[in-house]
């Protein structure tokens, strides 16, 4: 069994869209919000700045605390490939220090990145975004509901 893994991902909203890496896999396009692992004796807020720099190629203003979200692999729709995944995920409200940035290319982009990309937060049901729940959250311009639990 594997440990559980913590991750920091980044909640960026700009001119009513948000910022999401886009993925190429065998079901097709999906979308996911920048982050990844924290690292031994790294803050969660200075993993979320450096998975930034990683996958987007841009820094960021790290801000508040949105949500709290648990992937219990075997829960979800890829359970035959990650059952023995739990992943504790922390999103943070964060903004890009060049707002008028054009140009996306991380030094270590994720393994099926193809693009990073803006979404428009009204056009976010129509697309498959990882989490969907916090896809509705922004698209509700709901307060922010720290602990979501495992949830998709």
């Amino acid at each position: 069994m594997k440990p559980i893994r913590n991750s920091a991902k980044a909640v960026i909203v700009q001119n009513g869209r948000l910022l999401v890496i886009r993925l190429d896999d065998q079901y097709g396009t999906a979308y996911v919000f920048p982050g990844g692992g924290q690292e031994k004796g790294e803050e969660l807020k200075d993993a979320v700045a450096r998975e930034c720099l990683e996958e987007i190629g841009q820094a960021v203003t790290v801000g508040d605390l949105l949500h709290i979200r648990e992937y219990i692999g075997k829960n979800h729709e890829f359970a035959e490939w990650d059952a023995d995944i739990h992943q504790v995920e922390f999103y943070f409200e964060c903004s890009l220090k060049d707002v008028n940035a054009t140009v996306f290319e991380g030094t270590n982009p994720d393994d099926n990145q193809v693009a990073v990309e803006w979404i428009a937060l009204e056009d976010l049901a129509s697309v498959r975004l990882y989490p969907q729940t916090i896809g509705e959250l922004l698209m509700k311009r709901e307060p922010s509901r720290i602990y979501l639990g495992d949830m998709n």
